[in-house]
């Protein structure tokens, strides 16, 4: 295969936000073209989990999201901040502070890209179970976040019934089911 990989000449910093951050770039292909303007939207590295109590429940999480104007059921997750040593710690600290539940086992099930043409972030998924309610939530100033359970079989119909919106969450159960032989690959 042939070694497809753009040279960035030159770069220039648009806009810049903690959660949020464009770049302009001038590249090169190796076929010698130029692309000039290519707009790169810079994200910290999300992750996200299906989450098991330890009766086998799914925790969810709903909440307003502002961009479509909707309030819907997601996984909870969110950012992995620079103080977190790994991804499954990252996990494992928006799991507590958004659902006030701690977890005794994390598998990783891979990562995922929402929009590679633009975006420069990843998502890792994770399968979390044996949860236990520990604590009440601790959550950021600006979120209001309601805590849900399920079983596997009312998330199997909300998927049914497109009730979960978030594209980057329907892969990771997609993911999670394969990985409890609900579904098969």
């Amino acid at each position: 295969m042939k070694d497809m990989k753009w040279k960035i000449l030159s770069s220039e910093y648009l806009y810049k936000a903690n959660w949020f951050t464009i770049r302009k770039d001038r590249c090169v292909t190796p076929e010698n073209k130029i692309v000039d303007p290519y707009y790169v939207y810079e994200f910290p590295t999300w992750a996200a989990a299906v989450a098991l109590t330890e009766d086998n429940k799914v925790v969810m999480v709903r909440q307003y999201r502002h961009a479509l104007g909707e309030t819907m059921f997601e996984l909870p997750g969110g950012c992995v901040d620079d103080t977190d040593a790994s991804w499954q710690d990252g996990i494992a600290r928006e799991l507590l502070e958004e659902t006030g539940y701690s977890f005794s086992e994390y598998e990783y099930l891979g990562r995922i890209s929402a929009n590679p043409s633009t975006n420069d972030n990843l998502m890792h998924m994770f399968l979390a179970k044996g949860g236990k309610k520990i604590t009440g939530q601790h959550l950021d100033e600006n979120e209001e976040i309601e805590v849900y359970l399920f079983t596997i079989d009312e998330l199997k119909q909300m998927l049914a019934d497109n009730k979960i919106l978030q594209a980057m969450h329907v892969t990771c159960i997609y993911y999670a089911f394969v990985k409890l032989g609900i579904l098969q690959p």
